[in-house]
């Protein structure tokens, strides 16, 4: 069995800490182009998040997903305009 290696985070675009301006969560943050951004949650993370925890579960198969916190969202958008969180150069 050949494992292709993962070559993701070769692109010089590291996984970075960030904390919420909302509720002060550690979660780790990555932009890949300017629309694309991963995020990782832990355990104490997902517990923290305020908006995770007022939030709903809907219906249908993937009900139980979290959609988004738009508190972080807006941390990460900051972040980025701050230059805390780089950007790749993609040609935009």
């Amino acid at each position: 069995m050949t494992i292709r290696q993962d070559n993701r985070l070769l692109d010089g675009a590291p996984m970075l800490p960030l904390r919420c301006h909302q509720c002060g969560t550690r979660v780790q943050v990555r932009k890949s182009s300017w629309h694309q951004t991963s995020i990782q949650w832990d355990k104490e993370a997902v517990d923290a998040c305020l908006e995770r925890r007022a939030s709903t579960p809907g219906g249908g198969p993937n009900g139980d997903r979290f959609p988004a916190c738009e508190a972080l969202r807006q941390t990460i958008r900051q972040a980025v305009l701050d230059g805390a969180i780089p950007v790749p150069d993609d040609g935009l």
